[in-house]
C-alpha cells in the first residue's frame, strides 16, 4: 500500500501496510484489490465492497472501514497505480526461429520478434520493443524503444514510429493515400503519386484495424501522445497534433488538420483540407465539410454541418415547435 501511494504521489489514510495485489471495479473487487471512486456519493459502496483499499478525492468525515488513498484525480491515480499492480507481462528478448529478419535490419538485443514476423531491409527496431506474431514491417522502417506491436500489424516501407507506441492488431500504417487524377478526355482515373512518409511521434496508441495513409508527396504526421481508437481511417497528408483523441469509426480525408488537444467522438466524418483548431470537441456522428475551420477551445460541435451544440439544439427545438404547430 505504501509503495503504491508513493508511486502515484498520494497520501494514505489508515493502515498503509496492507498488501495490494491487483485492481478491480467496485462490483467485482476481491481482497487484495484496489478500487477508486470519482465522487463522494459512491464512496459508501466502495467501502462496503470486498476491496482492500479505495482511491478517492475527498477526505470523508469520521472513521472508515478501509484504508483510503487520497488523490486529487482519483481516476488518473487509479490508472497510474495499475502500471505498478498490473505491469506489462515480461517477455524473453530475441528473434523467434520462424521470423524472417533481413540481414541488413537492426534489431536491438532487448527487442522481441515473435513467430512468423517479417522485418525488412534497413529497418531499425529499438530497445525492449515487441513485434507481434505475423506482423510485417517493411524496409527502412524505424521503430523506437519500448513499443508494443500486437499480432498482424502491417507497417509499410519508410514509416517512422517513436518511442512507447502501442499498435493494436490489424492496424495498417503507411499505405497509399486515396489520390487519383481524372483524365478529362477519357474519363478514366489515374493514380497520383503516393511517395510521402508517415511519421508517428512518441506515446501514440493506435487501435485495432485502424489505417493511416502515408503522405502523397510530403508527410502524414501523428503528434505525441495522441490516442486513436479502433477502425479509424486517417487519409494522406493529415496533420494530427499532440494529445488528440479520435474515437472509433471516424474518418479523416486528405490534408485535414487537427490541432493539439482536439477531441473527436465516434463516427465523425471530416472532409479534405478541414482545420480543427486546438481544444475543440467534435460530437458523435457530426460532419465537417471541405475546407471548413472549426474553432473554439472546449466548445462541443454537433450535427452536419458541424456547429456549436447550443446552436444545434436551438435548431432542433425550433423544428420540433414547427412540426407541432403544423399538426395542430
Amino acid at each position: 500500500m505504501k509503495e503504491v501511494a508513493g508511486f502515484i504521489h498520494a497520501r494514505v489514510l489508515g493502515d498503509e501496510t496492507i498488501q495490494l495485489t491487483g485492481i478491480a471495479s467496485v462490483e467485482s473487487a476481491l481482497p487484495g484489490d484496489l478500487v477508486f471512486v470519482d465522487d463522494q456519493k459512491n464512496l459508501r459502496l466502495a467501502l462496503e465492497s470486498k476491496a482492500s483499499a479505495v482511491i478517492t478525492g475527498e477526505v470523508p468525515k469520521g472513521k472508515t472501514s478501509k484504508p483510503l488513498v487520497i488523490a486529487p484525480q482519483p481516476r488518473l491515480a487509479f490508472a497510474r497505480a495499475a502500471q505498478l499492480l498490473c505491469p506489462r507481462p515480461e517477455r524473453s528478448p530475441g528473434i523467434h526461429p520462424s521470423a524472417i529478419v533481413h540481414p541488413a535490419a537492426r534489431v536491438a538485443i532487448s527487442a522481441t520478434v515473435e513467430e512468423r514476423a517479417i522485418i525488412g531491409e534497413g529497418t531499425n527496431i529499438g530497445e525492449s520493443t515487441r513485434i507481434g506474431t505475423g506482423s510485417v514491417i517493411g524496409a527502412r522502417v524505424s521503430i523506437g524503444n519500448n513499443c508494443d506491436l500486437y499480432p498482424n500489424v502491417t507497417v509499410y516501407p519508410g514509416v517512422l514510429i517513436g518511442n512507447r507506441a502501442i499498435i493494436h492488431s490489424g492496424a495498417v500504417l503507411g499505405s497509399d493515400g486515396f489520390g487519383y487524377v481524372r483524365d478529362q478526355a477519357t474519363g478514366r482515373y489515374e493514380k497520383f503519386p503516393q511517395i510521402g512518409r508517415l511519421e508517428i511521434e512518441d506515446d501514440v496508441e493506435i487501435g485495432a484495424n485502424a489505417t493511416i495513409d502515408r503522405g502523397a508527396l510530403d508527410a502524414t504526421r501523428i503528434g505525441r501522445g495522441t490516442k486513436i481508437d479502433n477502425l479509424v481511417h486517417i487519409g494522406h497528408n493529415c496533420q494530427i497534433g499532440e494529445g488528440v483523441i479520435i474515437a472509433a469509426q471516424t474518418g479523416l480525408s486528405g490534408s485535414a488538420v487537427l490541432e493539439n488537444g482536439v477531441v473527436v467522438a465516434g463516427q465523425v466524418g471530416i472532409a479534405d483540407h478541414v482545420r480543427v483548431e486546438a481544444g475543440a470537441i467534435l460530437g458523435a456522428q457530426c460532419g465537417v465539410p471541405s475546407k471548413k475551420v472549426i474553432r473554439g477551445k472546449g466548445v462541443v460541435f454537433w450535427g452536419t454541418p458541424a456547429r456549436p451544440i447550443r446552436e444545434y439544439l436551438k435548431e432542433l427545438a425550433l423544428l420540433a415547435r414547427l412540426a407541432k404547430k403544423k399538426k395542430e
